[in-house]
């Protein structure tokens, strides 16, 4: 008889990259984070506003329960920054996660001390996927304090990595507003591309992921 693939767990795996841990997403992460996203620079390309810690927990909690639709994945983490001694793990990365997909982030021409201080062993953003099969739509926020580190392009490189490891991701596809430079500079990293195809403002980009290196004998 044929095989078919097991069904992708409803929590994401973790992952690491040399700077950040990805650590599956949980409720009470929604106090911290709602630190991380109050300025409201972040939305200036997608709209909205900082949410509150009540109405993170709440739509934490819906992410955490998972999509209702058949065969559809919501994977999200929030982004540690690794802490002076654990290591530094280059990690495959992956994410999931409800809404359209939205990147931040500059190019890495700060030190690791700015005026947020020390970010080693803090929470600075999230990245987040919605696996369909081969096919997942991902994002990615950093918190303005600690943009331009190259936190965003490190987070979505792993984030690709990951995706196709654990979650037998082959395409990945993100919208993002035409303006948002820097967010194209992060897409570009993770191996995406613009197409002329555009949802709600946005236009979409796309790629191909490899698949992981087979194990060497």
């Amino acid at each position: 008889m044929p095989t078919t693939a097991a069904p992708l767990p409803v929590t994401p795996p973790p992952f690491a990259t040399a700077r950040l841990d990805a650590l599956p997403l949980e409720p009470a992460y929604a106090e911290e984070m709602a630190a991380v996203l109050a300025d409201p620079v972040l939305y200036d390309f997608t709209g909205g506003e900082p949410p509150s810690r009540d109405a993170l927990r709440v739509r934490y909690e819906r992410q955490c329960a998972g999509s209702p639709e058949p065969g559809e994945r919501w994977w999200n983490w929030v982004l540690r920054v690794r802490t002076a001694g654990e290591g530094d793990a280059e990690g495959a990365g992956g994410v999931a996660g409800e809404g359209t997909g939205r990147a931040d982030g500059e190019p890495d021409d700060r030190s690791d001390a700015d005026s947020a201080g020390q970010p080693a062993g803090r929470l600075v953003g999230y990245v987040q996927a919605t696996v369909r099969g081969p096919r997942a739509e991902i994002a990615w926020v950093i918190g303005t304090p600690w943009q331009g580190r190259g936190y965003a392009r490190e987070a979505a490189r792993g984030l690709a990595a990951h995706l196709a490891s654990a979650g037998g991701v082959r395409e990945l596809v993100a919208h993002i507003h035409p303006d948002h430079a820097a967010s194209a500079g992060v897409a570009v990293a993770a191996g995406l591309g613009p197409t002329g195809e555009w949802e709600d403002g946005e236009r979409r980009w796309a790629g191909n992921v490899p698949p992981p290196p087979m194990p060497q004998q």
